[in-house]
């Protein structure tokens, strides 16, 4: 993942000591600022919610109409394993 809006890190340090505390400041802020980012993804909560926009959005299109062309198929796998399965619990029982 590329970040383009990050700023230049500087590769030496120089300044007063004032201008060190600052740059130090800042660079603490944007740890910390990434670091409450990583925590925030990594939730599981974060992390459900994420994957149930996902699959919606594969039965669901974004205006709300339904997808069938993804739910057809779906509809027609589940319909095909229940008759499979009753077709196989009629021999054995038979």
């Amino acid at each position: 993942m590329t970040n383009d809006s990050r700023p230049e890190v500087p590769t030496t340090i120089t300044g007063t000591p004032d201008q060190l505390v600052t740059q130090i400041d800042e660079v603490r802020n944007r740890l910390a600022a990434n670091v409450d980012q990583l925590v925030q993804r990594s939730h599981p909560k974060t992390i459900a919610r994420r994957g149930l926009a996902d699959l919606k959005s594969k039965f669901v299109t974004p205006s709300g109409e339904p997808r069938m062309e993804t739910i057809v198929p779906v509809v027609g796998g589940i319909v095909a394993v229940v008759g499979v399965i009753v077709v196989i619990r009629k021999i054995v029982s038979s």
